[in-house]
């Protein structure tokens, strides 16, 4: 069974897009657990009117770290909320490639649903964390890891304040094999660059993408990165 795992805060607007996706694929083998940081909309409202399993989150790497601990599949799937929508077949291609392969742990190809700019940036991302896949492991927003391989490097630093699904995949990349699928993309919503701005964002990605390579994972809140509209100080 496939544990899909999806960490909200908020997400009235966007959860039911991509459970909605989700119940259209023709693939069935599979719980989806909603890791709830305390949503003041009908986020988890949506999320129980779907069948999903509702745990309590928080910050993301503590909502997937908590949705994990409360599944029973596996093989683990992280997503975000805003991940819209799903092309055909999705999963059985995900996990065909995924099991060919015999990789451990593995990242796909995401498409935003915003301006040219956009499409371009996440081509050459996409293109980057392919050709960088059998060195150096980076993740799009989504994660595919096996139960295996996710108890063994203890799941997602909960410390880490950006970028913690990069760190995710790196440390597993060391202990299974890595690997991006080239499947269809999935669309994701461009929500983060329409309300923050565009340059400040990407150049937000960017200097955090540095800072991991030279200094470690971001345990600071020296980028300022917040989930969503969660009331925290530090976010």
């Amino acid at each position: 069974m496939l544990s899909i795992i999806i960490p909200t805060l908020n997400e009235e607007v966007y959860l039911p897009l991509l459970l909605k996706s989700i119940k259209e694929q023709s693939f069935n083998d599979y719980e989806i657990i909603v890791a709830d940081g305390g949503s003041e909309d009908k986020t988890v409202e949506i999320a129980k009117a779907y069948g999903c399993k509702i745990v309590s989150g928080g910050l993301p790497a503590k909502g997937r770290n908590e949705g994990a601990k409360a599944a029973g599949g596996e093989i683990f799937l992280f997503m975000d909320a805003d991940n819209i929508y799903l092309p055909p077949n999705f999963f059985e291609k995900l996990l065909e490639e995924f099991n060919q392969r015999n990789l451990k742990v593995a990242t796909f190809p995401i498409y935003p649903d915003g301006n040219r700019f956009d499409r371009i940036a996440y081509g050459v991302y996409n293109w980057f964390v392919k050709l960088t896949q059998k060195f150096l492991a980076f993740a799009t927003n989504a994660v595919l890891v096996s139960r295996e391989i996710y108890e063994k490097i203890g799941g997602f630093d909960e410390e880490i304040k950006i970028a913690e699904d990069h760190d995710f995949a790196r440390r597993a990349s060391k202990v299974g094999k890595f690997g991006f699928i080239k499947t269809e993309p999935v669309l994701t919503s461009a929500r983060r660059f329409k309300r923050d701005g565009r340059f400040k964002t990407y150049l937000k990605y960017i200097l955090a993408g540095i800072y991991m390579i030279f200094f470690g994972p971001v345990k600071s809140n020296i980028f300022k990165y917040r989930f969503n509209r969660l009331k925290n100080k530090e976010n």
